[in-house]
């Protein structure tokens, strides 16, 4: 079914054959599609043409961010519809899974006070490598109902989004969250359902893709944190000081003790502590429980790395740069 109060803003950079596959699951649904060019060079663009969507390629003078590619995306579907109330977003390496718009619509129509509706990402090859199990695992952790944010994959109500001024476009991470504070302290809800929405291909495969991803979360953190110190609802306060606890304070503590007298490094059984920890929460049953808390510590480090790297260009007076953490032979 065609529907005519909806269009589809999709993101993304060298995306190939994920790109054809995610603007077909969409095709379905609605005529109006926009994707967001980052200056691909793989061919991304003249496929989304043949598959009939408008294209925008982003200024290449201007640093890239998902933020401005899906605020300029915003502008485009405005222009092709005027009178359009619902955009759904999506990023160019999901599929979106057929139903979820019908259901997302009949629930956000009848709640006037929701400017945002998303369900469940789930990945597409959660078995093909340890870092596309830990995606689908990330994907699977936020309880169903009204919640505080959503991820890049969500269907939007425009004059919500208009209201708000839609994204920062200098957010490089965690822009979706930076703007659902702005929307929640306007009055306006978050929602998400217990339905399937989409299908991600994280295509991670090595170690060093899971670190800069890593590094780009907490970067993330510190950046939306900073924006919103003030806000009543503390976005990603106290994740940014668990990462500056965990990955820094406790090893300079470890270090420096262990010059006065070594058996301070004895100190350092406070991390397996901690896994275990991590492991009890997330479920003693699950299988995937313990290798889930060692990554979980582990990226302690990563994150607090996109912290520093944060307050680094902070105190120089630098715009940060959008933080790859997808190589290009694997797209």
């Amino acid at each position: 079914m065609i529907l005519d109060n909806i269009g589809v803003v999709a993101i993304g950079r060298n995306e190939g054959q994920r790109l054809v596959e995610c603007l077909t699951s969409v095709k379905s649904i609605t005529d109006n599609i926009v994707y967001v060019d980052s200056g691909s060079i793989d061919g991304s663009v003249e496929l989304a043409k043949q598959i009939g969507a408008h294209v925008v390629r982003l200024d290449l003078s201007q640093p890239f961010t998902a933020a401005r590619a899906r605020n300029e995306g915003f502008a485009a579907i405005k222009e092709l519809m005027p009178s359009v109330r619902f955009v759904q977003f999506i990023d160019g390496d999901c599929i979106l899974v057929q139903g979820w718009i019908n259901e997302a619509l009949s629930f956000i129509e009848q709640c006037e006070d929701v400017a945002i509706v998303c369900g469940r990402r789930r990945e597409l090859y959660p078995t093909a490598s340890v870092y596309n199990q830990l995606l689908d695992i990330e994907w699977d952790t936020t309880a169903v109902g009204e919640t505080y944010a959503c991820g890049g994959d969500a269907l939007v109500r425009v004059e919500a989004f208009e209201t708000a001024g839609g994204f920062r476009p200098w957010v490089i991470a965690g822009e979706e969250p930076e703007l659902c504070v702005r929307l929640r302290e306007r009055g306006w809800k978050i929602w998400r359902l217990d339905a399937e929405m989409t299908r991600h291909d994280g295509a991670m495969s090595r170690l060093g893709q899971w670190w800069v991803r890593s590094v780009r979360s907490g970067y993330g953190c510190a950046e939306v944190s900073r924006i919103h110190r003030a806000s009543r609802f503390r976005i990603w306060r106290r994740a940014t000081m668990s990462v500056v606890v965990w990955g820094g304070l406790v090893p300079a503590i470890i270090c420096f003790g262990a010059l006065i007298h070594p058996l301070v490094l004895c100190g350092t059984v406070v991390y397996p502590l901690l896994a275990c920890r991590i492991a009890i929460r997330q479920g003693t049953n699950s299988p995937k429980a313990g290798m889930y808390a060692i990554f979980t510590v582990t990226s302690k480090f990563a994150q607090l790395q996109g912290i520093l790297k944060f307050y680094w260009n902070c105190m120089r007076g630098r715009a940060g740069q959008s933080i790859e953490y997808k190589n290009e032979r694997t797209k």
